[in-house]
């Protein structure tokens, strides 16, 4: 679901009600992003990050939320994607040269994925 923002002139922007990630994106500059945005995140935290918060005691703060149950909803659509995206030789064995040759193999992949599951 999006929000829909009318702030001035120009094209109405939008934001996700949530972001859900993997601990590459558990940094605290994203989280603090998000934060700023007012987009909910579950990502769980990085272990350095706890192993920090736990030695600062008390000032250490709270725990950012994690939502276990909607993280693993997460692989039912994000793992299966990436299986069939790997099937194809090209893009598993990444035979593009520079990036955005690369980018356009995997966008093409995509496109005949999902053309097939409509």
């Amino acid at each position: 679901m999006w929000i829909y923002e009318p702030i001035g002139l120009g094209r109405p922007r939008r934001k996700p009600d949530q972001v859900v990630a993997d601990k590459a994106y558990g940094s605290l500059g994203f989280r603090a992003y998000l934060r700023k945005r007012g987009i909910a995140h579950v990502n769980p935290e990085k272990t350095d990050q706890r192993r920090r918060r736990h030695n600062r005691c008390r000032r250490g703060g709270r725990p950012p939320g994690f939502g276990r149950e909607i993280y693993r909803r997460r692989n039912m659509i994000e793992l299966p994607c990436f299986n069939r995206l790997k099937g194809s030789r090209g893009i598993a064995t990444r035979y593009g040269k520079t990036a955005t040759s690369h980018e356009a193999a995997v966008t093409l992949a995509s496109i005949l994925l999902w053309s097939r599951s409509v």
